[in-house]
């Protein structure tokens, strides 16, 4: 994570942005926060996979020198709309195309919020090509490891976390990298706990789409609302936190904390912590990474001490949340195992988004493919070695589901 680099901003002194999935929660909050600030930054690039209406509509409002989307006739159907409405945008398709807008010269920071294995290929582009790199996507790093740490350091990158909890902790340490192994004991990462906190473990079979994507606290996509159900997410972010901020598997630790008010705190050496705090929202982790090492509006709402409710902690329940302990399990493991974990559990959820797979099933497949598929002991040292076992899992993972609903 270089903490040197400062983007090069347009001539007009605007900070130029590309968004890696605009449509998403992640994309039209950090909108909202750049539609607030409109002298300070222009939106070069959006891109989106599936939702290619609200993409014209937020390309109709930004007027990006260029748009992504998935397939040709997505690209031939934007690109009709936008000149009939007298828009010059380019519109480019593809997983070739995501790299390049990430890499693009004319862009100096890239928010990357695709979900999945797919937000790999363009982080690392970005990363390359020594871009702020806004990073929301936890499952490029999560299957990228060294090797994305490393294309960070190559490239001189500013590689900055989005993730409420990562940003939390990035928040409450010093801008020189170097001083942070000196100072921190460990980190605890903070867990609302999803929507089955206080729910018996052994009714989780019966628990349906809808039920699982009801978070308390925040707003998100289903499949991500559905690793915050099973904690899947907080594994993820348990391997993140080890790569972004170089500790010990050891050294990341979870608490429920109910309120989400405590977005995650630093242990240092000396037992003081230090915490980061705030209304659950989105925009300010996005506002920060637009204009970190400075402070702007997000659009928040501040604090109010006075009205709080008790903050309270828990541990978290194996039996509740067996899902999370495989993340300890895999950093431990063959470097490339948070990869296989990281592509099993996409499988799992969008099985169970369809209907094919309960709920407590989701953990259980992704500790029977963690346990079962071989890592090639050079898998981890490219992005086809990574590729081909995210390939390799996911057809595994797809012949269990098929094999339990049998």
């Amino acid at each position: 994570m270089n903490t040197t680099t400062r983007p090069t901003p347009s001539a007009a002194g605007r900070l130029r942005v590309c968004i890696l999935g605009s449509t998403g929660s992640i994309g039209t909050s950090t909108l909202d926060v750049l539609a607030r600030h409109p002298q300070a930054y222009e939106v070069t690039t959006l891109t989106a996979h599936g939702r290619i209406d609200e993409l014209a509509a937020q390309c109709l409002t930004w007027r990006p020198r260029q748009a992504v989307v998935a397939r040709a006739d997505q690209a031939a159907d934007l690109q009709q709309r936008l000149r009939a409405a007298g828009l010059s945008t380019e519109v480019l398709h593809g997983a070739d195309a995501l790299c390049q807008v990430a890499a693009d010269p004319g862009t100096d920071a890239v928010m990357a919020a695709i979900v999945g294995a797919a937000g790999l290929p363009p982080c690392l582009a970005a990363a390359r090509a020594g871009k702020r790199l806004m990073l929301a996507n936890k499952e490029a790093i999560v299957l990228g490891g060294a090797l994305f740490m490393n294309a960070v350091k190559a490239g001189g990158a500013t590689l900055l976390p989005i993730d409420s909890e990562h940003s939390a902790i990035f928040q409450c340490l010093p801008e020189d990298r170097s001083t942070w192994a000196s100072r921190i004991d460990h980190i605890v990462l903070t867990a609302s706990g999803g929507p089955f906190r206080e729910r018996d473990p052994a009714t989780l079979a019966s628990v349906t789409p809808d039920q699982a994507c009801a978070h308390p606290n925040w707003v998100m996509g289903r499949k991500i609302s559905v690793d915050s159900a099973t904690m899947m997410n907080k594994a993820l972010e348990v391997i993140e936190a080890r790569w972004l901020f170089d500790l010990r598997p050891e050294q990341v630790r979870v608490v429920l904390h109910p309120q989400s008010i405590i977005h995650s705190m630093v242990v240092c050496r000396d037992n003081s912590v230090l915490a980061q705090m705030g209304t659950p929202d989105m925009r300010v982790p996005i506002a920060y990474g637009l204009s970190w090492p400075a402070r702007i509006e997000s659009g928040a709402s501040r604090l109010d001490f006075l009205g709080l409710k008790p903050l309270t902690f828990e541990p978290a329940d194996e039996r509740r949340y067996p899902g999370l302990m495989l993340a300890w399990q895999a950093l431990r493991a063959r470097e490339g195992s948070t990869a296989v974990l990281n592509a099993s559990n996409e499988v799992a959820v969008e099985a169970f988004l369809a209907g094919r797979l309960r709920f407590d099933q989701i953990a259980a497949l992704n500790a029977d493919l963690l346990a079962r598929l071989a890592v090639p002991e050079t898998a981890a040292s490219s992005v086809e070695g990574l590729l081909a076992l995210d390939q390799e899992t996911r057809a595994l993972a797809r012949q269990r589901v098929l094999e339990l609903a049998a």
